[in-house]
């Protein structure tokens, strides 16, 4: 019978798969809407009331 080993996860994440993460009630601190500006255009994030989160342009 052969034994599978588990390996841990690697305790750091080399920097080539890290990534940037937000809470989005951070992102969201006044209300229920926040405003993202990429290459001029802006992007609205918002929290539903069933704790859904939706990017519209």
């Amino acid at each position: 019978m052969n034994a599978m080993t588990q390996v841990p996860p690697p305790t750091t994440v080399p920097a080539s798969l890290q990534i940037d993460t937000y809470d989005a009630r951070d992102l969201i601190k006044y209300g229920a809407q926040a405003s993202i500006v990429l290459d001029g255009q802006v992007y609205y994030l918002r929290i539903t009331r069933a704790g859904k989160l939706i990017l519209t342009k």
